[in-house]
């Protein structure tokens, strides 16, 4: 199964490069785009070679597969969020960088800590202004059904890792973040743990900033290998999907009941950072993939959900398909 899809991936983007695209015969079958990191600078030209080479690359991918939906996992603009709804950051780091028709999709945002150095709020009512841009409240659940013509969906839970862990240090990005003790984060978790205790999806994710394990720079966050990863397998979820770290990741973790877990850090939409200093921090063989290579030119997540299965695939901006998996479905 693994490699069918991958191959059948390497042709369609071999096909791209020719300009030659061809129509793709409908399936019945969810598909998205996974991304994050994805903001930009704060100076001219207000987005970066990573960032627009991922776009793309991006736009391609989604001629071929028209996707339904966009995930975007924090850290939308650089380095300091946004000021208001009307900054012009929304139009030369996001509008103007995905611009292709086949990017004009509902995007899903969720906030990150760079993010937090702004104006959130501004964020979420900015989707009042923008038909793509979906970033109802700072935490919201969400399903998409895999096809017209079943009832199997996926469910996904959009967290703000912030509320529940707090920031990291304005000069110190790579440390673990800490809560200044303002907000009530016992709240939030209440919502965390409502949302995949009633959610009744096939398959079930968590999706949010930071990550729980990572190898890169920024390394697991204590505080959602503490509580969020409890969560995952009391209520049976199959993983959580995140950024901040500015590679490619996929790492499994297999429980003492058996339970398959499965993390996807695409945290390479517009900076990358070879960094691998945490490798011994996370699971002995839990990583399965790891891409952080100047060359990739940035990447990004594909998955596609069908009653049977889900694949991730992780795509190169130079079009290089660099690691596939398959999960099952939950029950």
């Amino acid at each position: 199964m693994d490699m069918k899809l991958n191959s059948q991936i390497m042709f369609l983007v071999f096909l791209s490069q020719l300009n030659f695209c061809p129509v793709v015969e409908a399936v019945q079958s969810l598909r998205l785009l996974i991304i994050g990191d994805m903001g930009g600078i704060d100076y001219f030209p207000y987005s970066t070679f990573f960032e627009r080479s991922t776009a793309y690359e991006m736009g391609k991918i989604a001629d071929l597969y028209k996707p339904q939906a966009i995930f975007e996992l924090g850290d939308n603009f650089y380095y300091d969020g946004v000021k208001d709804v009307h900054d012009s950051r929304f139009s030369t780091t996001f509008e103007n960088v995905y611009y292709q028709e086949s990017l004009q999709v509902p995007w899903y945002i969720i906030a990150g800590n760079h993010d937090h150095n702004g104006n959130v709020s501004a964020q979420i009512a900015y989707s009042n202004h923008s038909s793509r841009w979906h970033f109802p409240d700072n935490f919201y659940y969400r399903e998409f059904k895999i096809s017209s013509t079943s009832d199997e969906i996926v469910g996904i839970v959009f967290i703000d890792t912030i509320l529940l862990c707090g920031n990291t240090k304005h000069d110190d990005d790579v440390g673990q973040p800490q809560h200044d003790g303002k907000e009530n984060k016992d709240k939030y978790w209440e919502t965390v743990k409502k949302y995949l205790k009633h959610s009744k999806a096939n398959y079930l994710f968590t999706a949010g900033h930071f990550p729980i394990y990572s190898i890169g720079a920024h390394g697991p966050t204590k505080c959602l290998t503490k509580d969020l990863q409890p969560m995952l397998e009391k209520y049976k979820a199959n993983g959580h999907l995140c950024g901040h770290d500015h590679n490619l990741q996929h790492l499994m973790v297999h429980t003492d009941k058996g339970q398959r877990l499965d993390y996807f850090v695409s945290g390479m939409a517009n900076f990358v950072n070879p960094s691998t200093e945490h490798r011994e921090k996370v699971p002995k063989g839990a990583l399965q993939f790891h891409n952080a290579d100047y060359i990739t030119k940035g990447g990004f997540l594909y998955a596609e959900a069908t009653p049977k299965n889900m694949t991730f695939t992780f795509i190169a901006a130079n079009s290089k398909v660099l690691h596939t998996t398959v999960l099952q479905p939950r029950f």
